[in-house]
C-alpha cells in the first residue's frame, strides 16, 4: 500500500477570497488567476490551511460521516485544488 499523501497549501498563497451563499471567488497569488469555488472546495482548502493534511484528517475536520463516500469526494476536491495550483501533495 502506498504511503498516505500529506496535502499542503503552496508556499506564497495567501488564500484571499470572498464568499457568498455557496460560492467563493479566490485569488491565486502564484499564478495571478482568479477561481470560482463552491462551498465544499473552499472548506477543504481552508481545512488544509488549518492543518488537516491527510484525507482522514480532512474527513474528521469537515465532519464527514460515511468514510468511503467522503474519501472519494475529498480526493476529487483535493485533485481539483491541486490542478489549479493552490495545494500540493507530498508522500
Amino acid at each position: 500500500m502506498p504511503p498516505a499523501l500529506s496535502w499542503h497549501v503552496l508556499p506564497g498563497q495567501s488564500l484571499r477570497y470572498r464568499s457568498w451563499d455557496q460560492e467563493a471567488v479566490l485569488f491565486n497569488d502564484l499564478s495571478g488567476d482568479t477561481h470560482l469555488l463552491d462551498a465544499d472546495a473552499l472548506a477543504v482548502l481552508l481545512a488544509v490551511r488549518a492543518g488537516a493534511h491527510s484525507v482522514a484528517a480532512l474527513r474528521l475536520a469537515l465532519g464527514a460521516a460515511d468514510e468511503e463516500d467522503a474519501d472519494g469526494a475529498l480526493q476529487a476536491l483535493l485533485d481539483q485544488l491541486a490542478g489549479i495550483a493552490l495545494i500540493a501533495a507530498h508522500p
